[in-house]
């Protein structure tokens, strides 16, 4: 039974950070920017689990509790955030974000 390595549960959250960040870029829907920013945080947890596994300690684990805590407020806020762009402008363009004040 051969193990995996460092380099692959990495290379794996390097591919979906870099997804995320295309997502971040090229949409303009801010439904779709949240999920892009949801998954590079996940992306971020998998490589703090990764390093935990390869050096054998518990501070990886302990990491993405924390990483799961703060996308699960990112969350409520954005989605509180797209309910009250939705109501006021009736629609989830990122270019309508710009113009809510106060």
């Amino acid at each position: 039974m051969s193990a995996i390595t460092l380099q692959f549960p990495l290379l794996l959250a390097g591919v979906l950070f870099s997804l995320g960040l295309l997502g971040i870029l090229v949409r303009r829907n801010i439904l779709f920017v949240l999920m892009s920013i949801e998954i590079m945080i996940n992306a971020a947890a998998l490589a703090f689990v990764a390093a935990g596994s390869r050096w054998g300690q518990a501070d990886g684990q302990v990491m993405f509790i924390m990483i799961l805590t703060l996308a699960a407020a990112e969350t409520s806020v954005g989605l509180a955030l797209v309910l009250q762009l939705h109501r006021r402008f009736g629609t989830l363009d990122t270019a309508a974000a710009g113009e809510m004040r106060g």
